[in-house]
This record gives C-alpha cells, sequence and structure tokens, in this order.
C-alpha cells in the first residue's frame, strides 16, 4: 500500500482475501489495515484497473423449477351405489352441466356446477348449501316456479321431477346421492377406471377427472416453501422456447410414499400455476415446462456487481470509489443479491459512481 498523501501513516500491507460468494453470500475482498483510521478516510492502493459504474435497477432474486403442464390436479367420481356399469365417457372428453358423468343400472350420474360435493339425498325439507346449488343449476338449465335459496320447497320437488321427466328418469322430486356429480365447472375426463359391462360396488372410483383449463404443477422441496406465495406471478418456460405468464393459483402440502421400506416418505409443496394465455398453452395436453418463481423483489435501488464488494477490517462491506485519478473505499450498506449484482446503499453513492471490480 502507498503511504497516504501528507504523512507515513499506512506503511502497514493491506491484506486482500477473496471471499467466496455461497447461496447468495458476497463475494468481496477483506481489506485490513494497520492504523484505526476509518476506511472511508483512506486512498486506496491504486485507481482500479477495472471499473464499473453503479446503476439504478430493480432487482430480482429468481428460482427455476420443473414443472408439467397439463389440467391441474385431478379428482375422483367415486359410485354410490353397487350395480353394473353401463356407460362411461372416454378419457379427454370434456363434460359440461347436464351431461351424463357415467350410468350405472342405466341410471346416469348428472354433471352439475357447485363448490361443495353431493353427500346426501335431497327431498322437500332439505335446506343448506347443496340445496341452493342444485336450484341454481335447475334455473340455469331453465327450470322455473321455484324460489332459489337454500330450502327445498314442494316448488323445488315440481321443478325436479320436470327435470327427472327429460331425463328419462322415474319423476320422484327426489334427488338420490349418487344421481348428480358437483364439480366447480365444466370438466375434462382424465383416466377411466370403470369398464362398461362390468358389476361395481359402492364407494368405488369410476373415474378421474379436471378441470378444462391448462395448468403447470410444481412439487417444490418443503424447504422452498417461501417461494409459494399465493397469487404471486410466475414465468412459464414452454418446449417451444417461449414464454408465458402465469400466477400461482393454489398451494398445498403433498407426502409422497416412500419407494422402498427402507426409505421415509417425501414432504413437498404443490404449487398450481395458472395460465392466462390459453391459446400459448393450447398445443400440449402434457409438457415438461421450466416455472420461474420470484424469491423477492427491490425496486428502483442502487446496485453494482457482487464483486466490486469490499470486506472492511472494520466489519460489514465497502466499494472503491474512484474518480479516474484517486480512489477511496467507502463503506456501503448491502441488500440483495440476485443475478451477480448486491443492492448497496451508502455516503455518496449515486448512480453512476464509478467503482472499482478488485482483480
Amino acid at each position: 500500500m502507498p503511504e497516504h498523501p501528507g504523512g507515513a501513516l499506512m506503511r502497514k500491507a493491506l491484506t486482500a482475501v477473496v471471499v467466496l460468494a455461497v447461496g447468495g453470500a458476497a463475494s468481496a475482498f477483506l481489506v485490513s489495515r494497520g492504523d484505526t483510521s476509518q476506511a472511508s478516510d483512506q486512498t486506496a492502493q491504486a485507481v482500479p484497473v477495472n471499473t464499473t459504474k453503479v446503476t439504478r435497477q430493480t432487482l430480482k432474486d429468481t428460482e427455476t423449477e420443473d414443472g408439467r403442464l397439463g389440467f391441474g390436479t385431478s379428482s375422483s367420481a367415486v359410485n354410490r351405489v353397487a350395480g353394473t356399469v353401463t356407460f362411461v365417457p372416454d378419457s379427454g372428453q370434456e363434460l359440461r352441466r347436464g351431461n351424463t358423468v357415467y350410468s350405472i343400472d342405466n341410471v346416469p350420474t348428472t354433471l352439475l356446477y357447485g363448490a361443495l360435493p353431493a353427500y346426501r339425498r335431497l327431498a322437500v325439507g332439505s335446506e343448506g348449501t347443496d340445496v341452493l346449488q342444485l336450484e341454481q343449476n335447475l334455473k340455469a338449465m331453465g327450470y322455473t316456479g321455484f324460489t332459489v335459496d337454500d330450502e327445498y320447497t314442494d316448488a323445488t320437488a315440481e321443478a325436479v321431477e320436470e327435470w327427472q321427466e327429460d331425463l328419462g328418469r322415474d319423476e320422484t322430486g327426489v334427488v338420490e346421492l349418487g344421481s348428480v356429480l358437483f364439480a366447480p365447472g365444466h370438466l375434462r375426463v382424465d383416466s377411466v377406471q370403470a369398464e362398461e359391462g362390468s358389476p361395481l360396488g359402492p364407494n368405488q372410483p369410476v373415474l378421474t377427472y379436471t378441470g378444462t383449463t391448462r395448468a403447470v404443477t410444481v412439487q417444490l422441496d418443503a424447504a422452498d416453501q417461501r417461494l409459494a406465495k399465493l397469487n404471486a406471478a410466475v414465468t412459464v418456460g414452454l418446449p417451444d422456447g417461449k414464454s408465458v405468464a402465469g400466477k400461482i393459483q393454489k398451494v398445498s402440502t403433498v407426502i409422497i410414499p416412500a419407494e422402498s421400506p427402507d426409505q421415509d416418505p417425501e414432504t413437498k409443496v404443490e404449487v398450481i400455476v395458472a395460465v392466462a394465455d390459453q391459446k400459448a398453452v393450447a398445443a400440449w395436453s402434457s409438457a415438461a415446462v421450466d416455472v420461474t418463481f420470484t424469491a423477492s423483489e427491490r425496486r428502483n435501488v442502487l446496485t453494482v456487481p457482487v464483486a466490486a464488494l469490499v470486506a472492511l477490517r472494520e466489519g460489514g462491506f465497502g466499494v472503491e470509489v474512484t474518480d479516474g485519478t484517486t480512489s477511496r473505499y467507502v463503506p456501503v450498506k448491502t441488500g440483495l443479491f440476485a443475478g451477480g449484482q448486491v443492492e448497496i446503499s451508502g455516503a455518496g453513492i449515486t448512480a453512476g459512481t464509478a467503482v472499482g471490480i478488485p482483480k
């Protein structure tokens, strides 16, 4: 280290130690000095050969994970009564309100829309959300003469009888358990377990189904749960090299069974990503994709390359500020590390300030 101008205060050597970055920590040189003067008051060893400028930008800490483009999570349609399977749809077939999902003993189970699954027999005197769902569907299918509320009245029963007549069923005015399947919207048959003509006992799966909107499923390690922020924006990289915007729609914890007795089950965080631009993903019913999550973001901050940081003897970090003829070390406060850049702030540090990059 050359002597400080105007005295022999700086006669001891400067020691530089490289500290490697691991998991976002800083790469920096350790600047050690023989006196107790503040680093910001000291002239650097020499004007740095390599320099860069402080820039103002938005920093994003991102991570990319493997995902699967499909139709989201699947649900099972379970038979409620014993009988012979007389109809099942094809895999990939889309069904809408009023369509037959499957038939047992030639009695159809009809798709209706609703968030609450069917769980009981509905008749005059029944009250609840499932009654409201039923009446909303009856109205949507054109049946009238009743009040849409959560009470199953004689008027509701009359509308049900009309509906049953149109379906060719016995006109009982009662909705038996198993005669309807409530789903959030129109659905897509994912796979079919039951075969036409085969006997099927109660509570046996007939088929699995999903929604009809393509979505991306990602399974994160439990340690990466911080990435799974509901409604957060993500970027989905498609097989053709293009990217589309996505939003985290659902987050849940799933247990992956062990593959062998000497292994433990794994806990995963399952993330469902909604894709707004369905046309962009229409070419694939299933595909491997890359999903880029933003773990954190800092807008409109001052940044330098991580390599510009030096670790000061007094503690903390600094940068070597130069005007082209002289240079000095200025302490800085660090913020987000991302993409090889680091957020900094400090006295006199502004956008355009020239700083050295140690060799």
